[in-house]
Order: structure tokens, then C-alpha cells, then sequence
């Protein structure tokens, strides 16, 4: 498919000249199409797929509860696989007494978290509390909302006029320190800066501060210092601003942990999940609360002022239940720390000697490459190269899926891919991903310098 022909027949792709081979089947790591061509998913998609593919018992689930009953509004029925569902994950959710409000995407979750983050203040009287602060370098959603708290300049340019735009925090990127300075002699400035910005904001106009707790594509996978996320819910904790923890792509196991914030011993007031809630078998969100804050909008207001078709989904929640079953089951989470130390090493020894990898990092299996021209200046290379992208084609032509990001030097410059398969993964499969992943590297670099 060419840009010419791009629109021939009735579907209209994000990458309008990228050719997508036809998926017939999955199973564990890999996915084959039509062709009979074995595509190592190195990456779960866009960081999705955590369980696996092709796994019978989360198909199984979803078909029983469409069939018995498929579509219930949220404000009229409820179903008891919902309740079922809720009940688990509370087990896991490290909020005192959680409460869950089931959505179907990351875009919508922390659109109805920063809602109700808003609503949450106003309950409790601080009604000119309205603006939620957020991190430059960072991707928190597509719709308009999420978008304006995003720090993605590539992606907020063209919609910028269209949103109301919110104040943005450096993100603590030790590689690039935005501040010239080096852990620990920094004190963490880049913690800091949230109370500095809360303070030119003015207090009573904070209601929220939103990030990830490692940074997701946009930075690809930067674990932040030691501190950083015990002084950040000290500066929360001191000016009344609720934490919202954006785990769509950490959560539900990915880092090693049920949650990311679990690392650090930090537990938020809101948090979003997503991505790996379903493992893709099902477009699922949630957004998760302590018990007494809903219990503030149910005594004041006595209704959450946000609605969605298709949240609380009976068949959603199928496949959420499932998913979650299948990876306590399995014992997936507990073997991903292993499992990612594994993927650490293997990176390290086959890349770690390129001086075109500027920096490898990562926890569990959610890792980044970043890639420069000259590795003391940490220049990077051309932007108009879009190495990244050249390193994730040749790598998909070799069979194996990664995901490319970029911009992580101002927003513009710099390129890096990530990796983060599903949970499932061998050893040899690891040394298999790594392996393609290098030629892939060491070809595209090749053809640039």
C-alpha cells in the first residue's frame, strides 16, 4: 500500500502507507498471518498484550457473557460478572477500600479521572480547584481533555487551538536531566518543580497532579530516581492536590508488581488502567478511587457528573475477570521480575557496546533503547532520518514486533524503540527477540551513518 493507493477500499489506517498483513491466528508470543509469516510480538502491540495470544479461557469468557447478555446501560442494569470483576481486582489494587469506574480505553479513564479529581474538590468545598498539572514528555490520551494534559509536542501541536492547554512539570529524565544536574546531588529538582508550579499556579486552583510512573512511549521507559515518587506525594499531600497515577501501560503486572507505584510504596488517590486490564482481548479501562471519596460525591452531589455508553461493560468486565484469573493462574506477574532482569541482561550484553545506544533502561518487561549519533554529547541523530521508525520496519520485515518512539531529546529530536512482550515469554524467545532486534539495529544504523 502507497500513499497513492492508500485510500482503496473502505478502511482508512493511522499509517496510510504501511502494508498490514492479515493476523489469521495468535498463540503466546507470536502471531502469524495469512502468508503463514511468524511474527515475534516483542512489544504486545503498543505495550497491550500481557497475558498472551490465543488463549482459550479469556475467548471462552467473553463469548459465554455476549451471549447471555451483551449490552446492559450502566445507568439501568448491572451484571454479577461486574461485581465478580470488581471484587478481584480490589484484592490487587493497592487503594484502601478501591472503588471502580469501568471504561473501554486509556483515553477515557484519565478523561474521567481528571473529571473526577475536579468533582472530588468541589465536594469538598475547594470549588475554584480546577486544574490539573502534568508532565512535559509524557502521552496520557487522544481525546481533547487527555490530550491538553499530554506533554507530547508532536502530538499536540496540530490540536493545540482546540483544547485548553494546562501547566506541564519536567519529567525526571536522569539521561537527559533537564536541569544539567546528576542524581543525587540534583535533591530531586525535578520533584521540586511540582511545588514551584503548584505555587505559580496558586494553590486553590490545583486540583490534581497526573503522570506516569515510568514514563511511557513518549520517553520510553524511564524509571525515575529513588524519591521522586515519595517527595511528589509529599507536595501532594501538603497543598491538598489529589495524585493521579496514569497506569495504563504499567499496570496490571508489566513492571513486576500489580502496579508501578507499588515500587516506590506510594499509593495515588485516582489511578487508570488499562492496556493489559483485558490484555487487548477487549478494549478495557478503569479508573479506580479510594472508597471515601465516592462516598464524599455520594453524599453531596449523590452522582459522578461523567457518563459513557459503553462503561461498565458486562462483556469488558468478562474479559477483565478472565484476564486477571489467567495471570494469577499462571503466576505471570511473579515471574516478570525474573523474566525482565533476564531481558536486561540479554539488551546489555548484545547492545550495550553500540555508541549509537545512548542509554538502556527499564523495569520488569517494559523496556527503551535510545539511540544517539556521538554517545558522550548524547547527540541524537537527524529527526528527518526517523531512525526509530527505520529500526521498527526492518524489524517487523525480520518478524518481529517492537515500538518505535521518539522525540524524547525536546519533543521533536531524538529516537528510541520499546520493548514489552507478553508475560508468557521464554528465555530462548528472549534471546530470539533480542537477537532480531539487533539485526534490525545494526542494519537500519548501517544505512544512516
Amino acid at each position: 500500500m502507497t500513499k497513492q493507493n492508500a485510500s482503496q477500499g473502505h478502511i482508512f489506517y493511522r499509517r496510510m502507507a504501511h502494508t498490514h498483513p492479515e493476523i489469521v491466528r495468535g498463540e503466546g508470543v507470536y502471531l502469524f498471518d495469512r502468508q503463514g509469516k511468524a511474527y515475534l510480538d516483542g512489544s504486545g502491540g503498543a505495550i497491550v498484550v500481557n497475558a498472551g495470544h490465543g488463549i482459550d479461557s479469556i475467548a471462552q469468557a467473553i463469548s459465554e457473557q455476549a451471549a447471555a447478555a451483551a449490552y446492559l446501560h450502566p445507568t439501568m442494569f448491572t451484571a454479577e460478572v461486574i461485581g465478580q470483576y470488581a471484587d478481584a481486582l480490589a484484592v490487587i489494587v493497592p487503594l484502601e477500600n478501591p472503588k471502580f469506574y469501568f471504561l473501554t480505553s486509556g483515553s477515557e479513564a484519565v478523561e474521567a479521572a481528571i473529571k473526577l479529581a475536579r468533582q472530588i474538590q468541589v465536594e469538598r468545598g475547594n470549588k475554584t480547584r480546577y486544574l490539573t498539572i502534568s508532565r512535559w514528555m509524557s502521552y496520557h490520551g487522544l481525546s481533547l481533555g487527555a490530550l491538553a494534559v499530554s506533554g507530547k509536542p508532536k502530538m499536540r501541536k496540530l490540536y493545540q487551538p482546540m483544547f485548553q492547554d494546562v501547566p506541564h512539570i519536567p519529567p525526571p529524565y536522569c539521561y537527559r536531566c533537564p536541569f544539567q544536574l546528576e542524581h543525587p546531588a540534583c535533591g530531586l529538582k525535578c520533584a521540586d518543580a511540582l511545588e514551584e508550579e503548584i505555587l505559580n499556579q496558586n494553590p486553590d486552583n490545583v486540583a490534581a497532579f497526573l503522570a506516569e510512573p515510568v514514563s511511557g512511549a513518549t520517553l520510553g521507559a524511564v524509571v525515575p530516581p529513588d524519591g521522586y515518587w515519595p517527595r511528589i506525594r509529599e507536595i501532594c499531600d501538603r497543598y491538598g492536590v489529589l495524585l493521579i497515577m496514569d497506569e495504563v501501560m504499567t499496570g496490571m503486572g508489566r513492571t513486576g508488581t500489580w502496579f508501578a507505584a507499588e515500587h516506590w510504596g506510594v499509593v495515588p488517590d485516582i489511578l487508570t488502567i488499562g492496556k493489559g486490564a483485558a490484555s487487548g482481548y477487549f478494549p478495557l479501562s478503569v479508573v479506580v478511587t479510594r472508597g471515601e471519596l465516592v462516598d464524599l460525591i455520594a453524599s453531596g452531589s449523590g452522582d459522578f457528573s461523567h457518563g459513557g455508553t459503553y462503561s461498565h461493560h458486562a462483556v469488558g468486565a468478562a474479559a477483565g475477570l478472565a484476564t486477571l484469573a489467567y495471570l494469577q493462574e499462571h503466576h505471570l506477574v511473579e515471574s516478570v521480575a525474573e523474566k525482565g532482569q533476564f531481558l536486561a541482561e540479554q539488551l546489555k550484553a548484545q547492545l550495550g557496546s553500540s555508541p549509537y545506544i545512548g542509554d538502556i533502561r527499564g523495569i520488569g518487561l517494559m523496556w527503551g533503547i535510545e539511540f544517539v549519533r556521538e554517545s558522550v554529547s548524547q547527540q541524537p541523530f537527524d529527526q528527518a532520518l526517523h531512525l526509530s521508525q527505520q529500526i521498527t520496519d526492518e524489524a517487523f520485515r525480520l518478524g518481529l514486533v517492537v515500538y518505535p518512539g521518539s522525540g524524547s531529546v525536546d519533543g521533536h529530536r531524538g529516537d528510541h524503540i520499546m520493548v514489552g512482550p507478553p508475560f508468557c515469554i521464554t528465555q530462548d524467545e528472549i534471546i530470539r527477540m533480542v537477537d532480531l532486534l539487533k539485526q534490525a539495529i545494526d542494519t537500519s544504523i548501517h544505512a544512516v551513518v
